[in-house]
């Protein structure tokens, strides 16, 4: 690959105003052509100074991005006050989780009215003894723009407490400890740590994760409290960019687990919580293309494995003995239901799968053998096992919703299979007997099934009439469960549809569903969307003028690519966060997720993977043509999708685009990848995406809900 620089122009913004156009182009950023040449391909990049982010020109641009944002957007402001009053009134301001036991406390969080983040709590033997405050994030975050608690790990004896603390948004981490019985700190102070976090059970031996400059995990190191950090020793390390390493320790207490897994290929090892000294033992090793996860019931390992089995069986390894002669096969393979994974229990094991498109929970009695399935009523939702501390406990405590049900904590007794509902979340003016729920399934090009998901108030007509609002992801096997969302009934009330498409890419259909949407295959993700939102349109569910499309993340690479390939068939689009630089990303090792993601998109430096990733490239392909409205949104410290990749694509759609709808691009210049990081910055960033949404569907004037 040769590359080289040619400035075209010293100039670094330039606003002007289109005299074709009602609406002004808005900031106009300098084109400084960078050519590169791969695969004998010449490409031209001109914002690739975006990428200097010390440079005051680059953040003098992305100021006036904002202030345009916000200048075009000031007639909204009404609107989004409203909308906001009623995201925050839907809120139970001052509220708590429902406590959970673990080694003879109950442990909870609970948020107060004006506060923005949760105070971590418990109380010793009883509900009705003294409230402890173990961590109280609000002061934690004083005077900090950005604030995230990255991990919480408890010492077996429950006297310490190590937590991460991030302030930068860039997902690079503080390890402290805090003496739970003094409350104070201890000097053991750890930075530039990611998550990855456990003890020994000796209350004094802590392993924690490092990464390494493009900010992979890659070790895993043991520290011992009261020792400087020179003495630390590192237990493990993997160089092969295309691994991640974890650690964490078992529910049983038994082990602690070393985690080194790719796309493709996983390695796992096992060390005696007893003896924390040991070296790690592999309990399988790494085999192309053969994936897997481990956890600990009494007396062996449970090993939830794709070898020989694409929807993954379940093997049990004795913990004293890997050899594999002595494996024995717990679940077997099924090419109809697909294992998501494991929630162990000395007495039982809980088994999350999907069958259908929907999960559930199979529980096994370890003595017996004997089977059964929690059900569920609705036609969409999502459940997951949670809160589950105590590993000799008859008791499985998971979370239920739907579009229509908030959050729902079920207590089930394995044994008796009676189920015990702990709290439902109060949302305040919520009326369930409002809306209802559409499952759809729509055939797309190639014959595919695709699952769709739709919430919409009663009475709500199929006339072509309404907005709708279709979301969706489709990368990474993500599933995109359909649950509770508070924030989109503001939308729906004002007669919207939200509409979720379950589109390959995910697994909602089992490890098919995502094999079919990654790499050579990632074109499947973006038709499934386009010929679901064809659906939708033919069948009058909504109409083209009234179709807004969202996406975020990976999400936001979907909503590039079919800005590109079907601009016409959506009014709006949102796309958060957006993945839209593929081929430069990929292209550069040195970039966080860039080389482990090689085996989710492929790798450009791959001849026949570039000339694929070009065909979809967001950036790579727009045109000059009409694109609908856009909102996109970033954050200036985002590590996951770097703010230059929105940055660059908005500034070429406004170089090249020939209509005149508007374009609007807002960076948080203090967030990250998930903006902001308090719980009222967050519910204004929905607002001002909805309000867009309303305003580019001609509602922008309606305030207030018509009933």
């Amino acid at each position: 690959m040769s590359r080289s620089f040619v400035a075209i122009s010293f100039a670094v913004i330039a606003l002007t105003a289109s005299l074709a156009a009602q609406e002004p182009a808005g900031p106009v950023a300098t084109k400084i052509a960078r050519v590169d040449t791969v695969h004998g391909d010449v490409r031209i990049d001109n914002y690739f100074w975006l990428r200097e982010k010390t440079n005051p020109k680059v953040i003098a641009y992305l100021d006036s991005e904002n202030a345009y944002t916000a200048a075009r957007m000031r007639h909204t402001e009404a609107l989004q006050s409203k909308l906001y009053g009623e995201m925050l009134a839907r809120v139970k301001e001052t509220d708590l989780t429902v406590p959970y036991r673990d080694s003879g406390f109950w442990y909870y969080s609970r948020t107060e009215k004006g506060k923005s983040y949760p105070i971590l709590c418990r109380k010793k033997g009883s509900l009705d003894a003294k409230e402890e405050i173990m961590l109280d994030e609000n002061a934690m975050a004083k005077g900090k723009k950005f604030f995230s608690l990255g991990e919480v790990q408890r010492s077996p004896d429950n006297k310490l407490v190590a937590y991460l603390e991030d302030t930068t948004a860039l997902r690079v981490y503080t390890l402290y400890v805090k003496n739970l019985v003094t409350g104070k700190p201890l000097t053991d102070t750890l930075g530039e740590v990611v998550p990855g976090l456990a003890w020994a059970n000796d209350n004094r031996t802590l392993f924690y994760s490092t990464a390494d400059s493009a900010r992979r995990t890659n070790a895993v190191w043991r520290h011992t409290l009261g020792n400087p950090r020179s003495k630390d020793v590192r237990v493990f390390e993997d160089d092969d960019v295309l691994n991640n390493v974890n650690v964490g320790r078992t529910k049983s207490g038994k082990f602690v687990l070393i985690a080194d897994d790719g796309f493709t290929s996983s390695e796992w090892r096992a060390i005696p919580t007893a003896a924390p000294t040991t070296s790690p033992r592999v309990i399988a090793p790494r085999r192309a293309n053969v994936q897997y996860t481990v956890d600990h019931i009494d007396g062996a390992f449970l090993m939830v494995t794709n070898d020989g089995a694409r929807n993954f069986k379940i093997m049990r390894i004795p913990e004293d003995d890997f050899t594999p002669a002595k494996w024995t096969e717990w679940r077997p393979h099924s090419d109809s239901v697909f294992v998501e994974g494991v929630e162990p229990f000395k007495h039982f094991v809980v088994v999350s799968e999907r069958a259908g498109g929907l999960p559930r929970l199979r529980v096994t009695d370890l003595a017996t053998r004997a089977t059964h399935f929690i059900t569920f009523p609705e036609a969409a939702y999502g459940v997951f096992p949670t809160q589950n501390a105590e590993f000799d406990s008859p008791t499985l405590r998971f979370q239920y919703s739907s579009l229509v049900t908030p959050a729902s904590t079920y207590d089930y007794d394995m044994a008796t299979h009676n189920r015990v509902l702990k709290k439902r979340l109060e949302v305040p003016g919520y009326d369930p007997s409002r809306y209802e729920v559409k499952r759809l399934m729509v055939s797309v090009r190639d014959g595919a099934r695709v699952p769709v998901s739709m919430l919409v108030k009663k009475g709500w007509v199929r006339d072509g009439s309404h907005p709708l609002l279709l979301y969706a992801y489709g990368s990474y096997g993500y599933t995109t469960e359909a649950t509770f969302n508070s924030p989109a009934f503001s939308l729906v009330d004002r007669g919207f549809a939200y509409a979720i498409a379950h589109i390959r890419g995910g697994q909602e259909m089992g490890r098919q569903w995502y094999d079919d949407g990654k790499m050579l295959n990632k074109k499947n993700t973006f038709n499934d969307y386009v010929d679901v939102a064809e659906y939708l349109e033919k069948e009058k569910y909504t109409s083209a003028d009234k179709m807004v499309a969202n996406g975020g993340s990976a999400g936001g690479l979907l909503m590039g690519a079919i800005s590109n390939m079907r601009p016409d068939l959506f009014r709006a689009i949102v796309a958060d966060v957006p993945f839209v630089d593929v081929i430069n990303t990929m292209m550069d090792a040195s970039l966080p997720l860039t080389s482990q993601e090689w085996q989710q998109w492929g790798d450009p430096h791959i001849n026949a993977q570039y000339d694929y990733m070009k065909t979809y490239s967001p950036y790579d392909n727009v045109e000059h043509k009409a694109y609908p409205w856009m909102l996109v949104t970033s954050s200036l410290n985002d590590s996951q999708v770097s703010y230059w990749e929105p940055a660059k694509w908005v500034a070429k759609l406004r170089a090249t685009k020939t209509d005149s709808n508007p374009l609007y691009f807002k960076i948080n210049m203090a967030g990250g990848h998930g903006g902001s990081s308090g719980r009222y910055e967050r519910l204004h960033e929905i607002a001002f995406r909805d309000a867009f949404m309303l305003d580019a569907v001609g509602q922008s004037q309606q305030v207030s809900i018509v009933q």
